[in-house]
C-alpha cells in the first residue's frame, strides 16, 4: 500500500503560520484597488458595482483561506470529478444557457448565475495536474500521454467556442498547452506541434471565426478605419490612457469614464480608467503588484516536491498571467478585444471566485510543499 508522506503542520494554527502572507496581502491590495476603481466609475457611488465587488471578494477570500487548509490528497481525489462537473455545466449552457449581449455563456442555478467557462479554467488545471502526476515521466511524450490531455483540453474548448467566447477558448488552450509543456513534453513533438498549430490558427481565422470576431482582430491593426463602429472601443481606450499622462487626472476625474465615452468600463476596460485617473505611475504600480503575485506563485511551485502541486500551482499562475496580459494588451490596442477581465479588479462574480479558489490551492501548495503523494493516490490515499 502506498504511504502518503507529508511533513507539514497538522493543526489549524500551524497551517496559518505557514501561509504565504505576502501573497495574501498582494491579493488584498488588488481586491481593494478593484473596489476603489468601481466606486470611481460609478461616479462616486458604492452601487451598483463597488459594494457587490467588496462582498464577493470577502466571500471568495474566505473560501480561499478554507481551500488552503485542505491537504493535497483531497484535491487529487476530487480533481477528475471537478472536471466532469465543469464539463456538465458547459454542456448545460448549450441546453439552457442565458444569453447576454448576443453570447450564451451563463447558467442560472437557482438564485445564482454562473459562467461555467470560468469554472472550467480551474477544473482543467486540476485534471491535467492529476493526470501528469500519475503518468510516468517517460510516457509524457507517448501517444497515450498526448491523446488524453488533448481530449481534456479539446472538449471544453469546443463547447466554449460555440458560446461564442474566443478569448476564453484561447486562454483555456494556452493554459492547457503550458501545463503539457511543463510536464516535460519532448521538443521533438513541441516544434512540429507549434508549426501545425500555426497552420491551424490561420485556417481557423479564415473559416472558423464568426465575422464579428474576424473583424475585431483586423480592427486591432487599424481601428481608425471604423472609428464609430468596430474601432470605437480601442480608440476611446487609447484616448483615455494617453490623457492620463504620467501621474493621471486624479481619482474620479477621468473624463472618458465619467462622461460615458468608454463602454464596459466596469469590466473589460477598467485598466483604462485606472490609467486615465492615475496615469503611467498608477498603471505601473498595479502591474508591479501582479508581477509580485506571479513571482510568489512561481516560487511556491518550484518549492513543491510533488508533480501534482507543481503543475497545479503553475497552471493557476499561467491562467492568472494570461488574464493580465490579454486584458492589458487589449485595452492598449496591442491585442484584439476578446472580453477577458482584469483579475480581482474588473467586476464579475464567477471570475472572482475562480481566481481566488485557484490562489487557495496555491496557498495550500505552499503549506504542503513537502508533501509527496504517491502516484494513483485517491481521496484517502
Amino acid at each position: 500500500m502506498a504511504v502518503f508522506r507529508e511533513s507539514v503542520p497538522r493543526d489549524l494554527r500551524g497551517k496559518l503560520m505557514e501561509l504565504n502572507w505576502t501573497l495574501v496581502l498582494l491579493l488584498v491590495l488588488l481586491g481593494g484597488a478593484g473596489v476603489g476603481m468601481l466606486y470611481s466609475v460609478a461616479g462616486g457611488s458604492w452601487t451598483p458595482w463597488a459594494v457587490n465587488h467588496a462582498i464577493r471578494f470577502s466571500a471568495a477570500f474566505g473560501g480561499m483561506m478554507v481551500i488552503a487548509m485542505f491537504p493535497p490528497r483531497f484535491w487529487m481525489g476530487v480533481a477528475y470529478p471537478i472536471y466532469v462537473v465543469a464539463l456538465v455545466l458547459l454542456a448545460g449552457v448549450e441546453i439552457a444557457g442565458v444569453t447576454i449581449n448576443g453570447s450564451q455563456r451563463w447558467l442560472d442555478i437557482g438564485p445564482i448565475r454562473v459562467q461555467p467557462s470560468e469554472v472550467m479554467k480551474l477544473a482543467l488545471v486540476f485534471a491535467l495536474a492529476r493526470f501528469y502526476h500519475d503518468l510516468p515521466t517517460e510516457k509524457v511524450s507517448s501517444l497515450g500521454g498526448l491523446l488524453v490531455p488533448a481530449a481534456l483540453i479539446g472538449l471544453p474548448a469546443l463547447l466554449i467556442a460555440k458560446q461564442p467566447d474566443l478569448g476564453t477558448t484561447l486562454l483555456l488552450i494556452a493554459t492547457g498547452g503550458a501545463i503539457v509543456f511543463l510536464a516535460g513534453l519532448s521538443w521533438k513533438i513541441i516544434l512540429p506541434g507549434a508549426i501545425a498549430g500555426l497552420a491551424g490558427a490561420v485556417g481557423f481565422f479564415r473559416y472558423g471565426l464568426h465575422d464579428y470576431q474576424r473583424e475585431r482582430i483586423m480592427t486591432m491593426f487599424n481601428p481608425d478605419a471604423d472609428p464609430l463602429g468596430a474601432g470605437y472601443q480601442i480608440l476611446q481606450s487609447k484616448i483615455a490612457l494617453g490623457s492620463g499622462g504620467f501621474t493621471g487626472k486624479g481619482f474620479m476625474e477621468g473624463t472618458q469614464s465619467q462622461l460615458e465615452y468608454l463602454p464596459e468600463k466596469q469590466t473589460d476596460f477598467i485598466f483604462t480608467i485606472l490609467g486615465e485617473e492615475f496615469g503611467f505611475v498608477g498603471g505601473l504600480v498595479v502591474l508591479s503588484i501582479y508581477a509580485l503575485v506571479l513571482a510568489n506563485t512561481i516560487a511556491i511551485a518550484i518549492s513543491c516536491k510533488s508533480t501534482f502541486l507543481r503543475l497545479l500551482s503553475m497552471g493557476v499562475a499561467t491562467t492568472f498571467a494570461l488574464y493580465v496580459i490579454i486584458n492589458v494588451g487589449m485595452v492598449m490596442g496591442a491585442l484584439p478585444v476578446v472580453g477577458v477581465p482584469l483579475p480581482l479588479i474588473s467586476y464579475g462574480g464567477t471570475v472572482m471566485m475562480a481566481v481566488l479558489a485557484g490562489f487557495g490551492l496555491i496557498l495550500g501548495a505552499h503549506i504542503h510543499r513537502n508533501a509527496e503523494p504517491p502516484r494513483g493516490a485517491g481521496l484517502f490515499g
